[in-house]
């Protein structure tokens, strides 16, 4: 199947252009501090909701972009290029916004939509615990009905923005009895009685990304705190997974371009043997395999973001997407370190970043185990030409 942009290449271009510019300017000049500080830049994440980059695929009426999903892909590229952890904000405002634009009330939308389209309220999703991670059914997160509303008990962890999140998005049980239809989706406000914040976890990379611990002491919500329809939960969720999975295979495109930009302008430079050693065609056909890999992922991701634009089944395109994409940025970043050998082992060197940020690329958002198993379910039941 050949399926083309809904809109022409040059709106493309645009979108790509104008957020290479933001890149280059305000964010990867900060990604080596923002590392080694590990601190969260609400500085830069308020220009970029100014410029419009937080909520592309919500539609307009609730005042996100109304852009298409291929322009988030191009988009989340080239903020990771910049910088992943970055990157990873945008995906994460993408995924709340747009359950809250799909499944709010009007006074909900209304009520939070603004303030996390413009980076003023700093939002998590809270879904991870102690034994639901890739398997959600292990939930242990109750929401018990208490008169008109309800009270939330349980704790999650591993949970992006926890240490400074003002508002989550908490999935919990409402029927244990029921399965995934006995889930569903509260909006927390995290300054509530009884609720607690674990601590910020050190982490390998994408370090200005904050992750830690959430935990609900009997925290009372009212009837305006369940987003969407009682126990379908587990189903919005699932709803915008294959977007999300999207977003980090380029994501990880984003972090392998950066890793090879880097290499091959090392490559210029550094001589050996009183010559470049972009001479040796050793290391020539190194930058090419570089270069294939990422072009590969790039179109995966891509043709992924397509089928979701055009309507059509995307979960196996996805998968593979994110599959190939974060094996592919883990490869290619151990690459780009190897092309400036000893120096690319070196603390505050950007390819040392890359290489650590790029890790959990194959770890969060389903790890390369699920991909496959949702490949291989796929094939399964529909046969092998997907």
């Amino acid at each position: 199947m050949i399926l083309a942009p809904r809109h022409d290449p040059a709106h493309y271009d645009q979108i790509r252009d104008t957020v290479r510019r933001f890149a280059e300017a305000e964010i990867r000049p900060a990604a080596a501090d923002l590392d080694r500080e590990e601190r969260f830049p609400g500085a830069i994440y308020r220009r970029m909701a100014a410029l419009g980059l937080f909520g592309l695929t919500v539609p307009a009426e609730h005042g996100g972009a109304g852009l298409d999903t291929l322009s988030y892909a191009v988009a989340m590229e080239e903020l990771s290029r910049g910088y992943a952890s970055i990157a990873d904000q945008c995906g994460l405002v993408e995924l709340v916004a747009t359950l809250l634009a799909a499944h709010g009330t009007p006074d909900q939308r209304a009520r939070h939509l603004p303030g996390i389209l413009a980076a003023e309220t700093v939002v998590a999703y809270a879904i991870t615990e102690a034994e639901a991670g890739s398997d959600v059914a292990g939930l242990k997160t109750t929401a018990v009905a208490d008169g008109d509303g309800w009270r939330l008990t349980g704790e999650k962890l591993w949970i992006h923005n926890a240490p400074v999140a003002d508002l989550a998005l908490v999935l919990a049980r409402t029927d244990p009895s029921a399965g995934h239809r006995g889930m569903s989706i509260f909006i927390v406000d995290l300054a509530a009685a009884g609720v607690t914040r674990g601590r910020k976890e050190a982490k390998m990379g994408q370090r200005a990304s904050q992750v830690g611990a959430l935990a609900f002491d009997g925290v009372r919500l009212g009837p305006e705190a369940r987003l969407g329809a009682p126990g379908r939960g587990f189903h919005m969720m699932m709803s915008v997974l294959e977007k999300g999975r999207v977003g980090i295979a380029a994501l990880a495109v984003g972090i392998a371009q950066a890793g090879l930009e880097a290499a091959l302008a090392y490559a210029r430079d550094r001589r050996q043997f009183a010559r470049p050693i972009l001479d040796n065609q050793g290391l020539q056909w190194m930058l090419a395999d570089m270069a294939t890999a990422i072009a590969g992922a790039r179109a995966l991701a891509r043709d992924a973001a397509l089928r979701l634009d055009h309507g059509q089944p995307a979960n196996a395109a996805a998968a593979m997407a994110k599959l190939t994409a974060g094996d592919m940025a883990v490869a290619q970043t151990a690459n780009a370190v190897q092309v400036f050998g000893g120096l690319g082992y070196i603390r505050g060197v950007e390819v040392e970043r890359l290489y650590r940020d790029a890790k959990i690329c194959q770890i969060y958002e389903g790890t390369q185990q699920i991909q496959r198993l949702v490949i291989a379910r796929t094939l399964i039941d529909h046969g092998a030409d997907l």
